[in-house]
Parts: structure tokens; sequence; C-alpha cells
């Protein structure tokens, strides 16, 4: 990057560094979101809270099934086209 484009793009500097960590919180949260161990343990917590009564059938089954998605989706976790690489 030269120097005058440089100091043209300077006050984006900000908005640029803010979508970057957004990029990577949203990046982490969708590893922890869509990893087979987490979903596994959710899956068992919801077992035992329907074993002990706490929720009832319907909430099992809507729940099981959403947890079941999760660890049928393909690595990546997104349905949609995948983002380009350093954006």
């Amino acid at each position: 990057m030269g120097l005058i484009s440089g100091l043209l793009l300077l006050p984006l500097a900000p908005v640029q560094g803010v979508s970057w960590v957004a990029d990577v919180i949203l990046d982490a949260a969708e590893r922890e979101l869509y990893d087979p161990a987490v979903v596994q343990a959710r899956l068992a917590a919801l077992n035992r809270a329907f074993d002990d009564g706490e929720i009832d059938a319907e909430t099992f089954e809507r729940e099981e099934e959403r947890l079941l998605d999760l660890l049928d989706r393909p690595a990546g976790g997104r349905t949609g086209a995948p983002r380009p690489e350093g954006t």
C-alpha cells in the first residue's frame, strides 16, 4: 500500500479493525456451536433433564431434533457460500 492510499484510508482503520474482531468472534462461536463434543454433552444434559422430569416430551423432542441437526451439519457449520480467505 502506498503512502497516499494509506493516508486516505486511515480513517477507515477502526471500521476494518472492528470488522476483523467480529469475524474472529463469529468463527470462534461457530466452532464451539458445531463442535460434536459440545453438542453431545448438550444432548446428554437434555436426556438427564427429561429423565428427571424437568422438561416435557414435546420440549425434549424439539430440542433433541435441533441438536441432532447440528451434528449432521458439515464441518464449518454454515449452510451458505464459504467466505473468501482474509475477509
